[in-house]
This record gives structure tokens, C-alpha cells and sequence, in this order.
């Protein structure tokens, strides 16, 4: 059987919406350090990518940057986000996660990997592992890094 990427495409529309809610849905019930979606966000692009700086985060959250510099002024407050001046470029400053920060990030990843485990469970294994074998497919295709 062969598909069209416009089929495809429709699925993709059609599911991922509903998958992203209900990851919203179990941050917000498992709130680590009381962290809101767009902040649990802005931890996972600075884990994922070094030396991240506001614009290379605002870019991917889809704030402005004022309201990106005004989030991560509260992620830096609370001591989960350290900025430091960039040695190759000192007009840039980088983000880092710090102890506290990576401890946050990783409490709500288990937090919500659970949940979502305990959802997926209702899948056969042949399931799962279709489900799987997508992702893998989808994460180079739709990959900025």
C-alpha cells in the first residue's frame, strides 16, 4: 500500500495537535518547581542546544524577545538558568541550565513520560512499535539541529 505525502501530511496535522495537548496538559499537572509550558520549553532548548543564547531560544519558543528576556529573567531568578558572557563574543550572552535547572527539567520529563507511558499502554506492542518507528522516521525530517 502506498501512501501520498499529502495523506501523510494530513495525519501528521490531525495527530500531532492532540499529542501536544495532552503533553501540555500533563506538564501542567505535574508542575516540578512550578514550571509553565513555555518554561519548561525554554529548559529543553537550552539543555539541547549549547551555548543557547536569547535569540537562538526566542526563535524556537515563538515569543517576542522582550517576553522571551522576561521569562528567562525569571528562570535566572529562580536559579535554574545561569547567563554568562560569551568568551568568543562578548556582546553574546549564553544560556546554561544550572544543577537546579537540569533537576527541574528532568523531574517533569519523568513526570510526563509517565503519564504518557501509561496512556500508550492501551496500545498492543505492534502498536507501540509502529509508533515508534514513526517517530524515529519523523525526528530527521522535521530535525533543525
Amino acid at each position: 500500500m502506498t501512501t501520498s505525502a499529502a495523506v501523510c501530511a494530513q495525519e501528521v496535522l490531525e495527530v500531532v495537535p492532540q499529542v501536544m495537548r495532552a503533553i501540555r496538559s500533563e506538564l501542567r499537572r505535574h508542575r516540578t518547581a512550578d514550571l509553565s509550558v513555555p518554561q519548561f520549553r525554554t529548559l529543553v532548548v537550552i539543555d539541547r542546544k549549547a551555548n543557547a543564547s536569547l535569540s537562538d531560544v526566542t526563535e524556537h519558543i515563538g515569543l517576542t524577545l522582550p517576553s522571551m528576556s522576561k521569562l528567562v529573567d525569571g528562570l535566572v531568578a529562580r536559579k535554574l538558568v545561569t547567563r554568562q558572557t560569551d568568551p568568543a563574543d562578548r556582546r553574546r550572552m549564553t544560556l546554561a541550565l544550572t544543577k537546579s535547572g537540569q533537576t527541574a527539567l528532568a523531574a517533569s520529563r519523568s513526570a510526563t513520560r509517565a503519564c504518557l507511558a501509561e496512556s500508550l499502554a492501551a496500545l498492543t506492542d505492534a502498536e507501540r512499535a509502529s509508533v515508534v518507528k514513526a517517530m524515529e522516521a519523523l525526528r530527521p525530517v522535521f530535525s533543525r539541529e
